[in-house]
């Protein structure tokens, strides 16, 4: 990878809050885990779920920490050990949260479903366009070749996938969050007045998202940059 000040410039906001996030999430995860709830993370989303008439929807327990998320494909809700179990603010909000996917996954919550169908284009664009990404930089760079540039631009069009599958994700994990407040109060399983408790892990997560987006977008700019300026010097 050829070492360029711009890069670094460009992605250091994004850098620097992506660690604060990472900060804030232990943080929060760490105080509110000792705050204690009514009930596990376990019961509190079985309770949101069947409430919503989601019976159908398993919950099971995965290794790992902070390894939960909700499986459309299988409708399956999988909770890591310390939030299964769990009995304190930090387990009920995150297992609350991931039966929050599960309601909009019920009710096919629009942005839900357009993720769900991006998965597969993300993923290539993952793995696949950052490849191409270095490579056509590489060839332009060096070469200037005509193919470089179209290497490079397929790249571009590649990573563009992963980014518009972040930016997409921020309303997805904002919406959940809030059903997974809206639950928690309506059904009693967090007073009012507690919810503060629930929500500073919740915002803290949201936070990493924002982070994770605002640095894809900003790579994904600065390949276009590139990208401008290498066919405007070979013309």
């Amino acid at each position: 990878m050829i070492f360029d000040p711009l890069f670094l410039l460009m992605i250091a906001p994004a850098f620097l809050l992506a660690l604060l996030a990472q900060w804030m999430v232990k943080s929060a995860y760490s105080q509110m885990s000792q705050v204690p709830a009514s009930m596990t993370g376990r019961e509190a989303a079985r309770r949101i779920l069947d409430a919503s008439g989601l019976q159908n929807i398993h919950i099971e327990q995965v290794p790992g920490h902070l390894s939960d998320h909700y499986d459309p494909s299988h409708k399956v809700l999988r909770l890591s050990p310390e939030v299964f179990g769990g009995r304190s603010m930090a387990s009920v909000g995150i297992a609350a949260h991931e039966a929050g996917h599960a309601l909009q996954d019920a009710k096919n919550y629009a942005p839900l479903v357009i993720r769900n169908l991006a998965v597969p284009a993300a993923n290539f664009g993952s793995s696949i366009g950052s490849l191409l990404l270095m490579v056509g930089l590489a060839m332009t760079f060096y070469a200037a070749s005509g193919l470089g540039q179209w290497v490079f631009l397929a790249g571009i069009i590649a990573f563009g996938a992963t980014v518009a599958f972040q930016v997409v994700n921020l309303p997805v994990e904002f919406d959940a969050s809030s059903r997974a407040k809206t639950q928690l109060v309506n059904l009693g399983i967090v007073s009012g007045t507690d919810l503060h408790y629930v929500s500073k892990v919740l915002n803290a997560a949201a936070l990493t998202y924002v982070a994770a987006t605002l640095q894809a977008v900003m790579t994904l700019l600065y390949y276009v940059m590139r990208y401008m300026q290498a066919t405007s010097r070979n013309n």
